[in-house]
């Protein structure tokens, strides 16, 4: 065949990518009958009713958050509006975990808001439990709103002016215009962000766990850890993502028939509503609080507490876990982006489905919750290891040990399965803007595949290989629920690290890490405003 090489390798790295989520189903059938009985009888009704209500919970906060701002922003002078556009993307760079953490410090019982607000109020005053599936729900729309308000502002703006003029034209005020016009023609876009938003709240572990809210994430973490039993918590997993796929599918059926055709032309001028002086204060009002409450404060707080405690919070041991997670974050980056470049590059080469199928499977982890991508990995690296070592004794010889499960293997396939399709969607993008003129002159000039895709792809599409490897190294950094399956032992990273103080009510301690993390994360949303900024 002409591109036999490139199909083998292809074809070779998605079924591996894909293997975590064939063993879950292989393995869910051999799970212990007394503990999945006894999850059923007593606390997985619970799990199911809780895990439901916060992701609606969390959706609809986020909606509330997120449509109504991206609306202000793109349509109306709002104060400040220009440095808006980028700040109320920055609740981003706060892991929601990081987020629980400090607003359970300022707003617990033994807080200092509450405890001023009894000094003044008398001592019997007290607010709302934080630590609640409500107070959880809160603090994940808090640092997920964003997804909401970038999709929904892009899909405002994307608008023909010529429409929302006619609707004016025809007697609607601005609310009627956004209620009849704006709103109904940014559904789609709307709906793939509230997607998004379920997938984050289903992958949510540290958030729920330390407010303890038991929900499926959870379930599978203890039923491995508590129980003992893998094959249970691969049932669970599988369970989990059934009900992945089904809100996947429920998006995509949501939206079957849609087709909208409506952009603007790009010459139109852009429309902005203005505001009477209240109104105005009131939209400034609304859109910096979110930036305070799902940035600034939380970050202060981090800042001094930081300042506070350099001296022992900066040891040998957070020096050698800051390694660790740079370690980790980029192998996986390098590996996700070359795992990228040859799937896509074969796909431009094959064309067809057969060569999409391959894609599509390496891409297949993101949807995994970390809980269930980690006891996907560990069943088949669990068999691996168990095989080699049979085989050894076999042949009369020492058996090796452990030689994937619990090692630095185990966690940097972890990532790749989890964060390659981030690459794979950068990679895809900007391959997609290479003209097919280029592959045919390089072809007419005696160049083989592979030179075409050194000297020709690769240049053209460096700047999208630097944002995907970029992204896939800030998501690495800051994943904790995988970490802590699959992590070796003796084995810490900066998102390990911050979990372990703040678990133990030491926030003042884990401050250092997570500004570290919540610093490292703010260069992806730099890098996609200042090439939002090119276009």
């Amino acid at each position: 065949m002409k591109y036999s090489g490139w199909m083998a390798g292809s074809w070779l790295t998605g079924l591996l990518l894909a293997l975590p989520i064939v063993a879950l189903f292989f393995s869910a059938p051999s799970a212990d009958g007394a503990v999945i009985s006894h999850l059923v009888d007593t606390v997985l009704g619970t799990y199911v009713a809780n895990t439901l209500l916060l992701v609606v919970l969390v959706v609809a906060l986020s909606l509330l958050l997120g449509v109504p701002t991206a609306w202000l922003v793109a349509m109306c002078q709002v104060p400040g509006r220009r440095a808006l556009e980028w700040a109320l993307i920055l609740p981003m760079a706060m892991p929601s975990y990081i987020v629980a953490y400090v607003y359970t410090d300022l707003l617990d019982f033994s807080g200092p808001l509450q405890q001023a607000l009894r000094r003044w109020f008398g001592p019997d005053l007290r607010l709302p439990e934080i630590r609640s599936l409500g107070g959880a729900a809160w603090m994940l729309a808090l640092v997920l709103f964003p997804y909401i308000y970038l999709l929904a502002r892009a899909a405002f703006l994307e608008q023909s002016v010529s429409l929302i003029q006619s609707s004016r034209l025809l007697g609607c005020s601005p609310w009627q215009s956004f209620a009849r016009l704006s709103l109904p023609l940014a559904r789609p876009a709307i709906m793939v962000a509230a997607s998004l938003v379920a997938m984050e709240t289903l992958a949510d572990f540290a958030t729920v766990h330390f407010f303890a809210v038991n929900t499926l994430t959870t379930a599978v973490y203890d039923t491995w850890l508590g129980y003992g039993s893998l094959s249970a918590a691969a049932a669970l997993s599988c369970f989990m993502l059934v009900g992945v796929v089904a809100l996947i599918a429920l998006e995509r059926f949501s939206r079957r028939r849609r087709q909208v055709f409506q952009k603007g032309t790009g010459q139109e001028a852009a429309l902005r509503y203005p505001l009477s002086p209240l109104r105005r204060s009131l939209a400034g009002l609304w859109c910096w609080s979110l930036v305070l409450a799902g940035f600034a404060l939380p970050f202060a707080i981090l800042l001094g507490y930081a300042i506070d405690y350099a001296g022992p919070s900066w040891t040998p041991e957070f020096v050698r876990f800051s390694g660790n997670s740079l370690l980790v974050s980029s192998l996986v980056a390098l590996l996700a982006t070359l795992v990228a470049v040859l799937l896509v590059f074969y796909r431009r080469l094959e064309g067809g489905v057969p060569s999409l199928i391959p894609l599509r499977l390496a891409a297949l982890g993101y949807a995994l919750p970390g809980t269930v991508l980690a006891i996907g990995v560990l069943v088949p690296l669990t068999a691996l290891d168990f095989a080699l070592n049979d085989l050894a004794q076999w042949w009369g010889l020492s058996g090796p040990g452990l030689l994937f499960t619990g090692t630095l293997a185990a966690i940097v396939f972890g990532y790749l399965v989890r964060f390659c399709a981030i690459a794979i969607g950068s990679v895809e993008s900007s391959m997609a803007k290479v003209g097919p003129s280029l592959d045919m002159a390089a072809r007419t000039l005696g160049e083989n595949s592979a030179g075409m895709l050194r000297r020709v792809h690769l240049p053209l599409v460096r700047r999208g290989l630097l944002a995907g490897a970029l992204l896939v190294f800030i998501e690495s950094m800051k994943e904790l629920p995988a970490a802590l399956l699959l992590r070796p032992f003796n084995f810490e990273t900066l998102a390990t690290h911050v979990y372990q103080f703040v678990s133990d009510e030491m926030l003042e301690r884990g401050a250092l890490g997570a500004i570290v993390i919540v610093l490292v994360g703010l260069l992806p949303l730099i890098w996609v405003n200042r090439s939002l900024d090119r276009h």
